[in-house]
């Protein structure tokens, strides 16, 4: 069985990634964790002494892959105008395959306010602005797009139409991908700053 090669702190982990999910920060105690892991609340003080080590972990699994997403993008060799888009579709598929995973951007201003995830948080979030930051400018500089606003409006923009489209999913049923409703509103949004 696959469950059996997954480490028991991994699978806390998504266990409490899918308790933020259903039912939002609040939810996440010891004794919904242990209940929906099917164990014991002093087995898995075993693994972590606290929610808040827990949601530590939660935040570096939620940055996990973004070093390796911005090498990628990085080595690409194509416009910045495609390597905007390669960046968002990334975080797209990612969001499609992991739904609960997303809702983490929607607890941010929670997260912000707990000492013990403020850092890890505010550290990732300003690494992934100023990644695509880098990208706006590049393309600004290659006269791809539009100098009309600076790279970090841009990004603010990007970001927004990011957070908004994960709301949205939550809010109601949408029968296309994330993916195609962040590349559809992204091509949308390349296409206005376009240079002619």
């Amino acid at each position: 069985m696959v469950e059996d090669y997954i480490s028991k702190k991994d699978r806390i982990i998504a266990t409490a990634i899918e308790i933020i999910s259903e039912s939002g920060l609040s939810a996440l105690t010891t004794k919904n964790i242990a209940i929906k892991e099917n164990m014991s609340e002093a087995l898995l003080y075993k693994y972590y002494g606290d929610v808040d080590e827990i949601l530590q972990d939660v935040i570096d699994y939620y940055f996990k892959f973004d070093k390796g997403i911005r090498a990628t993008i990085s080595s690409k060799n194509v416009s910045y105008v495609d390597k905007i888009k390669a960046y968002v579709d990334s975080y797209a598929v990612y969001y499609d395959n992991y739904y609960a995973m997303a809702i983490i951007m929607l607890q941010y201003e929670e997260l912000l306010h707990n000492i013990n995830t403020r850092d890890k948080l505010a550290e990732g979030v300003l690494e992934r602005k100023k990644f695509v930051s880098q990208l706006f400018e590049g393309a600004i500089k290659n006269s791809e797009i539009k100098d009309v606003m600076t790279c970090d409006e841009l990004a603010m923009i990007l970001t927004g139409i990011i957070m908004q489209l994960t709301l949205g999913r939550r809010l109601i049923y949408n029968k296309n991908s994330f993916q195609s409703e962040m590349n559809r509103i992204i091509d949308k949004m390349m296409l206005l700053l376009k240079n002619d």
